[in-house]
C-alpha cells in the first residue's frame, strides 16, 4: 500500500487543523461495523458517536458491504473493510460476522448498542494495557513536509503501524432497503486504512506527505499486534469543524 489515498485528507489536516495534535497515551480504540442497511445499526452509531468525543477513545465507523443486496447500497462501504471484520471474527473466536459489531482494543468484541458492555470492555482494555507496561507513546504533529509521526516506548514483539482516515460526520437520507425513509447520522466513517510501518520498539518517525487536494474529517494511527492483534497504542488527529 502506499501513501496516495491519505494525501487529500492530510493536506487539510496541516492547512484547516495546525496545532490541533493530540497524542493521549492511553486511548482505547472503538471500531464499529456498520451499514446504512442495517435497520438495527442507528442506535450503535449513534452511540459511536458520542464516544468520538471522547478523549480517551479512537471511534472508528467502518461500513461493510454484506448488506448493499437488500436494496441500498452504502456509499462508504468497501469490501476490505468487510475483511477486515472477518479477520477478527476467525481470531476472536466469533462464528460469524455481524452489524452493529464493535471491537475494543483489538482484543475482544461486543454488541455495539450494548453499552454497559462497551463501558466493561473499554475499562478491561485500559486494566489489560497498565498490566503490560509496556505503554507506548504515538505523537502526531504538522511538520514541514507532511504529518510527523513519532513512536517511543518498548515492545514486546512485533506491530503494525496503521493510519486511518475518516470524515467526522456524514449525514443520509435513506430511499430503500431496511432504513428506507430514514435520515442517518453517521461520525468517524473510514475512508482509508493504510499500513504505513512496522514498530518492533524504540525511537521510531515517520513522516506522511501532504497533497494540496483537500479532505475534511481526521485520522488516526493505531499500534497493532501482527495478524490483526491488540491494539496498545492508539492517537488521533482531527479537524476544527465537522465539515
Amino acid at each position: 500500500m502506499t501513501h496516495r489515498l491519505l494525501l487529500p485528507f492530510l493536506c487539510a489536516l496541516m492547512l484547516v487543523a495546525a496545532g490541533q495534535s493530540r497524542a493521549q497515551t492511553d486511548m482505547t480504540v472503538v471500531e464499529l461495523f456498520t451499514s446504512q442497511g442495517c435497520s438495527s445499526c442507528p442506535p450503535a452509531e449513534a452511540y459511536l458517536g458520542e464516544l468520538a468525543e471522547r478523549d480517551d477513545v479512537v471511534a472508528l465507523e467502518f461500513h461493510v458491504d454484506y448488506w448493499d443486496y437488500i436494496g441500498w447500497k452504502d456509499r462508504f462501504a468497501q469490501s476490505h473493510f468487510t475483511d477486515r471484520q472477518k479477520a477478527y471474527s476467525r481470531r476472536l473466536g466469533s462464528r460469524y460476522v455481524y452489524t452493529l459489531q464493535m471491537v475494543i482494543g483489538g482484543a475482544t468484541h461486543v454488541v455495539g448498542s450494548d453499552r454497559v458492555a462497551v463501558e466493561n470492555a473499554l475499562v478491561a482494555q485500559r486494566r489489560a494495557r497498565a498490566e503490560d507496561g509496556l505503554a507506548p507513546r504515538i505523537t502526531m504533529t504538522h511538520g514541514t513536509n507532511g504529518i510527523d509521526i513519532t513512536i517511543e516506548g518498548d515492545a514486546d514483539g512485533r506491530y503494525d503501524i496503521m493510519m486511518a482516515t475518516f470524515d467526522r460526520r456524514h449525514e443520509t437520507r435513506v430511499t430503500r432497503g431496511e432504513n428506507a425513509g430514514r435520515d442517518l447520522t453517521n461520525a468517524n466513517v473510514v475512508r482509508t486504512l493504510e499500513r504505513i510501518g512496522v514498530w518492533e520498539g524504540g525511537p521510531k518517525s515517520i513522516t506522511v506527505p501532504l497533497d494540496d487536494v483537500m479532505a475534511r474529517g481526521g485520522c488516526a494511527v493505531l499500534l497493532q499486534s501482527s495478524d490483526l492483534g491488540p491494539i496498545v497504542a492508539a492517537s488521533r488527529l482531527i479537524l476544527d469543524h465537522d465539515g
